[in-house]
């Protein structure tokens, strides 16, 4: 009953940034925390970056701390990821997900729905 739907990915090079969106529409009330994922190319879903809905507590992959941030608007059901410094090894499918109760924020198993995905590339 909820809806996710990302936005903002692209054809980037090195070092350059990009900040993707996600707008949550349907019984958005009932969200815990809303997390991003990646699937690179002959890769499993890895979690990248999650925010607590109602405190926005956020938690990052090592991979990316320092270089991403999370953010969220509540009045929107809105939730971005600021993606600076950018790898080539950060080439993947980013999809946005909502967990609907107190589970493990980087648990990919754990969130209840999930976006279309968006394609980020960054070629060297």
């Amino acid at each position: 009953q909820v809806q996710l739907v990302e936005s903002g990915g692209g054809l980037v090079q090195v070092g350059d940034s990009l900040r993707l969106s996600c707008v949550a529409s349907g019984r958005t009330f009932s969200t815990y925390a809303m997390g991003w994922f990646r699937q690179g190319p002959g890769k499993e879903r890895e979690f990248v970056a999650a925010i607590t809905w109602s405190g926005g507590t956020t938690v990052y992959a090592n991979s990316v701390k320092g270089r991403f941030t999370i953010s969220r608007d509540k009045a929107k059901n809105t939730v971005w990821l600021q993606m600076n410094l950018l790898k080539p090894e950060d080439t993947a499918v980013y999809y946005c997900a909502d967990q609907r109760y107190s589970g493990s924020l980087s648990r990919p198993r754990d969130y209840n729905y999930w976006g279309q995905g968006t394609q980020v590339t960054v070629s060297s």
